[in-house]
C-alpha cells in the first residue's frame, strides 16, 4: 500500500533570464519568490505558496516552454508501477525523482512528499489498484 497526490506545477521556461520569468509568474499568481543560494537550485525559481497548497516552481530548460506537474508519493517505485498499469512509461530518473510520460505524451514527475498534510490527505492505493 502506498499514497500519492498532486504535488504541484512546474513551469518549464526556455528563457534567457529565469529571474524575469519568475518575476512575471510571481506577479501573475500573487505569490512572492523564495530565495535559495543552494547550487542545485541554480536552474529553479520557487514561488512561496502556502504549505497546504500545491507548490509552483519555474525550471530553466533547453526544450520548448511548457507546464508539467509533479505527483508526490511515499513510494516512487510503487506509484510508477501503478501508473505503468494505466499506460504511462518511465522516461528517466533524475536525482530523487522519476520522469514519466502519460499515454497522451505529457511528461510529469514522481517526487517525494512535499506538503505536511500528505499522510492525512493523499490518495491511498493498494498494490494492483489502477485508480
Amino acid at each position: 500500500m502506498h499514497k500519492s497526490r498532486l504535488a504541484g506545477f512546474i513551469i518549464d521556461c526556455q528563457a534567457e533570464e529565469l529571474e524575469d520569468a519568475a518575476g512575471f509568474w510571481s506577479a501573475a499568481l500573487g505569490y512572492s519568490q523564495k530565495v535559495s543560494t543552494a547550487a542545485e537550485d541554480d536552474n529553479y525559481a520557487v514561488l512561496d505558496t502556502p504549505p497546504d497548497e500545491v507548490h509552483i516552481e519555474l525550471q530553466s530548460v533547453a526544450h520548448e516552454s511548457r507546464l508539467h506537474l509533479d505527483i508526490e508519493t511515499d513510494n516512487i517505485e510503487a506509484e510508477a508501477c501503478r501508473l505503468e498499469r494505466l499506460g504511462a512509461r518511465r522516461v528517466k530518473a533524475v536525482r530523487s525523482w522519476l520522469v514519466m510520460e502519460a499515454p497522451t505524451g505529457h511528461r510529469f514527475c514522481l517526487v517525494n512528499p512535499t506538503r505536511a498534510n500528505f499522510a492525512s490527505e493523499a490518495n491511498q492505493w493498494d498494490e494492483g489498484d489502477k485508480q
